[in-house]
């Protein structure tokens, strides 16, 4: 019987980890192949034999970045009683994402890619997806609460849901820039503090 060829000289869960953690500190554009391998500990016929291309391998670690940070969020949305406490819970388990030590801060969806170039433009409509999907699923509990009846018939949902993720993103945006979970708390206080007020009254 043939070989099938030598085994794998590293653990790719652990390499693809590290690469996850690059691209969310430095973007896609900001990380280099030689960078990656730097990270890895691997050569880059090894990085290619592996994962195939650079955008392939970023393509792979959003999703281990979805599933590590972003299923824990959905499903504190999906889970809660009213739609505006999954709303809250949502953004604060990005708060405590976004802050935690040992690792990159803010969300690597949101700051992976601001800058691009033409050639990058397929990574920029990739991470577009991914947050009009993140903005869908906002507007489904919205939508759901209003079923359930603690979301106003007449509310607008797409704007509401449009307004949530743009806190989302400022809240992503202020943690990289070195705001703490208490303060970035402060303003997930503000939104549950004022949504009665973006609600239309109730019939």
């Amino acid at each position: 019987m043939a070989e099938r060829g030598r085994p794998r000289g590293f653990d790719r869960d652990e390499a693809l980890r590290r690469a996850m953690e690059a691209f969310w500190e430095h973007g896609y554009e900001g990380t280099s192949i030689g960078d990656l391998c730097a990270v890895m500990a691997i050569r880059p016929p090894s990085l290619y034999a592996a994962f195939g291309c650079k955008e392939a391998l970023f393509r792979e670690a959003v999703a281990l970045y979805e599933g590590m940070e972003g299923e824990p969020q959905l499903h504190a949305l999906r889970d809660a009683p009213t739609a505006r406490e999954g709303i809250e819970a949502m953004l604060r388990a990005n708060v405590r994402s976004y802050t935690a030590p040992g690792r990159p801060t803010g969300c690597m969806i949101v700051l992976a890619a601001t800058t691009y170039t033409p050639s990058t433009a397929g990574i920029r409509d990739f991470l577009a997806e991914e947050r009009r999907s993140a903005t869908a699923a906002v507007r489904e509990r919205l939508a759901r609460g209003q079923a359930e009846g603690d979301v106003p018939p007449g509310a607008d949902t797409g704007a509401l849901a449009a307004y949530v993720m743009s806190v989302q993103y400022g809240l992503s945006l202020q943690a990289r820039d070195g705001a703490g979970r208490a303060e970035l708390d402060t303003v997930v206080d503000c939104l549950v503090a004022g949504w009665d007020a973006l609600l239309p009254p109730a019939a």
